[in-house]
This record gives C-alpha cells, sequence and structure tokens, in this order.
C-alpha cells in the first residue's frame, strides 16, 4: 500500500473531520435562531456590511453564486433578508438584512461565542494557537484559490 494514500496521512481529511464536526457543534445554537450553518455565513457577512449584491456574498464565501442564491431565497421566505435590483446595475441583485435579521446578530452573539468555548474547553490549545492555525489555515486557502 502507498503510504500517501493512507486516511491517517491525509491532511484534507483531518480538515474536512473538523469542519464537519464544528458545523455539528453549532447545530443545536442554531436551531434556536432557526437556521442553518450555510444561513448563519451568509448572515455573518451581511452584519459585516449589509446591502452586498449576490456575488459579493459568494466571493467571500468561497462559493458559487448558483449555490448561495438557493440558500437567500430561503432566507427571503424565513424573513431575514430581502433581495431587490442594484440601483446603477439593474441585473445585480442587491441582499439587505430584514429588521428580524439585524435583531439575529444580538441573539447569535449571546449564545455562539459562548457556546463554542464551552464545547471547545477541553481542547488544549491556547488562543495563540487557534491565530496560528487562523493564519495557516488561510495560507492553504488562498494557495487553493487560485
Amino acid at each position: 500500500m502507498h503510504q500517501e494514500l493512507q486516511l491517517d496521512n491525509q491532511i484534507c481529511f483531518r480538515l474536512y473531520t473538523a469542519a464537519r464536526l464544528i458545523t455539528q457543534a453549532y447545530t443545536p445554537m442554531l436551531n434556536e435562531l432557526g437556521i442553518t450553518y450555510p444561513q448563519y455565513l451568509v448572515l455573518m457577512v451581511l452584519w459585516e456590511q449589509d446591502g452586498q449584491p449576490v456575488n459579493d456574498i459568494a466571493h467571500r464565501l468561497v462559493l458559487e453564486t448558483n449555490t448561495v442564491t438557493p440558500l437567500l431565497q430561503r432566507m427571503e421566505k424565513q424573513g431575514i433578508v430581502e433581495r431587490h435590483r442594484g440601483e446603477t446595475d439593474k441585473r445585480q441583485q442587491i441582499v439587505s438584512l430584514t429588521e428580524k435579521g439585524k435583531e439575529m446578530e444580538e441573539h447569535a452573539y449571546e449564545i455562539i461565542p459562548k457556546g463554542m468555548g464551552q464545547q471547545l474547553q477541553a481542547c488544549p490549545l491556547k488562543l495563540e494557537d487557534y491565530l496560528t492555525l487562523a493564519q495557516e489555515l488561510d495560507s492553504i486557502i488562498n494557495t487553493l484559490k487560485k
């Protein structure tokens, strides 16, 4: 057997597993908000800057527009966001938070950082380790995006 093909030698498997388990840990908190993890990501982008074109949201999340659009449609039905045509470019769809979407930020702030902190409390990593890990993951992401 080729060593390079063993599961335990794959960084991609560790990244996949960590991402899946982190998403799973978020689920109970997001259920409280009535949203999914991908919807939470969209909300975080809009909480940073409201009123963005669909293309910009997709780019920020490193997703295709055709992946983001169904998410936005569901969020619009939930009354979290609204979409409208751009003023300067009518072909552009602008996504804005509704009052409900804006209010969700405070509720998310009350439950998610604390909840994730409790989930990761047993992990021996220090804050500096998380910051270093974030930088290293950014490096991998930026390399693979090219």
